[in-house]
């Protein structure tokens, strides 16, 4: 090979590799903007109890194909109140090892609750499932880039229910951010420790959601089986213009002992 066409050869090369760093780069930007952004998904609205940093939509912004058809209102549904507006007491966790089933429309997940770890929010999830609070309720929320969530539990399907009560502070929240698939936690407001309440959300890929003035959230159990429930849900997207799963996913009970 001639020697200018060599320089060439390896000038073009090296563009190229600029050109995919670049592209990297930018990739690896966008990603962790999404993730940041998305701690408002687990998020409950201001002043209600229960979401998680992941924060309660906004209008969802309009396109060429959405600004001339105004969207489909959402069903509403009527707000409850759990253990008569009573923060139940942590000591009902016992400290122990609790399993259970929550079943849904789209199959059963089986979940272990760690009563140890995190007394007060197994004590919460425990009693609002011995009365019946979440049958009938949808999972309102998920959420398929940068972190990776299915969230329930607020019987309104707004974003913003709860049961009457709110609780803190967080407990039991991984000091590296990271939370495994299969994870069980808490939604809260964002930067408020105190204002858990029903809202819950099931991890199904690994996600990194970033502590905030807060801290963490807490993580009370994970599931053991029928992870890929939830993946499947996840898969099939969600409904055009909000962060609703593209089916209803109803939790039609939860069981736990």
């Amino acid at each position: 090979m001639a020697v200018n066409s060599k320089r060439e050869y390896e000038r073009r090369r090296y563009e190229k590799w600029q050109a995919r760093q670049a592209a990297a780069d930018a990739r690896r930007k966008r990603q962790r903007v999404i993730a940041a952004s998305l701690v408002g998904a687990l998020v409950i609205g201001t002043g209600v109890v229960a979401a998680l940093t992941l924060t309660q939509d906004d209008a969802a912004p309009q396109t060429a194909e959405t600004a001339t058809t105004a969207p489909t209102p959402a069903p509403t549904y009527p707000a409850r109140t759990g253990n008569g507006g009573v923060v139940p007491d942590a000591a009902t966790a016992e400290g122990r090892t609790w399993t259970g089933t929550i079943t849904t429309s789209a199959g059963p997940v089986e979940v272990e609750l760690d009563g140890a770890a995190a007394p007060q929010a197994v004590a919460n999830f425990v009693t609002l499932a011995a009365e019946g609070y979440f049958d009938g309720t949808l999972c309102h929320r998920l959420v398929p880039a940068g972190i990776f969530v299915l969230q329930c539990g607020d019987p309104t399907a707004t974003g913003t229910g709860g049961p009457g009560y709110s609780w803190g502070p967080v407990e039991n929240a991984p000091a590296d951010d990271v939370y495994p698939a299969g994870t069980l936690a808490m939604a809260r407001v964002g930067n408020d420790a105190q204002s858990m309440g029903s809202q819950f959300f099931l991890v199904y890929e690994d996600s990194t959601i970033p502590s905030d003035t807060a801290g963490g959230y807490t993580v009370f159990g994970r599931i053991t089986s029928g992870l890929d429930v939830v993946q499947a849900i996840a898969d099939a997207g969600t409904q055009p213009g909000s962060e609703r799963p593209v089916q209803d996913v109803i939790i039609e009970g939860v069981e736990i002992q």
